[in-house]
């Protein structure tokens, strides 16, 4: 059995990333399904806050090692798994990858959070339809900057950046899946959706897709 396991929900963007980031770098790894919802989420429940005391997903263990943060995560594959780099060689090229991820991991994802959706409509009291406004709201702000910064960048080629997957991939397509999820209209991002297309033609993000994991409800 694999050293490798990740503590996963089936619909979580960040997990959705780091198994990615898995199947690019072809690692062998079993998931641990943590179901956010049922029973009032298994990631609030004593043993998964044994494992990670901020109660939420992803988690990597790999051996004796426990990795929390997808981001920290995908760095820690790349630091201990070099190939296939998920990184260009190039300083240049590693700030603007970590730029455009950030853009999603830092500005757009946290307000798309379950949590935080959780406590717009449980203690401030918003209503569906506002709820849904202020996500499509920040999906699209972070979307605009996206779509100017790859579709005028010589350095965007089949992916985000060159003709590899990388790092800015495996961000940008759980968020277009969530996006999508949510009803946002993507055709006045025609790059991002060219991409999203080119990296879902690929196994590594359809077997990480959330309909094909064993958790799926």
């Amino acid at each position: 059995m694999t050293d490798v396991v990740l503590y996963s929900y089936w619909r979580s963007s960040a997990a959705y990333r780091v198994r990615a980031a898995l199947n690019i770098k072809r690692i062998d790894y079993r998931i641990e399904p943590v179901h956010l919802v049922r029973g009032g989420g298994e990631h609030r429940q004593p043993d998964y806050l044994a494992l990670n005391p901020q109660g939420l997903v992803p988690l990597l263990q790999d051996g004796d090692r426990r990795v929390s943060q997808s981001l920290a995560i995908i760095e820690y594959l790349e630091e201990t798994r070099a190939e296939p780099a998920l990184l260009p060689t190039d300083a240049s090229g590693r700030a603007r990858v970590r730029s455009l991820a950030q853009v999603i991991a830092c500005d757009i994802h946290p307000l798309q959070n379950l949590r935080v959706l959780k406590y717009l409509s449980e203690e401030i009291g918003v209503t569906d339809d506002q709820r849904a406004t202020w996500h499509l709201h920040w999906i699209r702000v972070g979307f605009e900057a996206l779509e100017a910064r790859l579709a005028d960048d010589p350095r965007t080629g089949a992916f985000c950046h060159g003709d590899t997957p990388g790092l800015a991939d495996v961000l940008l397509i759980p968020q277009i899946y969530n996006a999508e999820r949510f009803g946002l209209d993507m055709s006045p991002y025609p790059t991002l959706g060219r991409i999203n297309a080119a990296c879902l033609a690929m196994d590594a993000f359809r077997h990480a897709a959330p309909e094909a994991q064993p958790d799926a409800a």
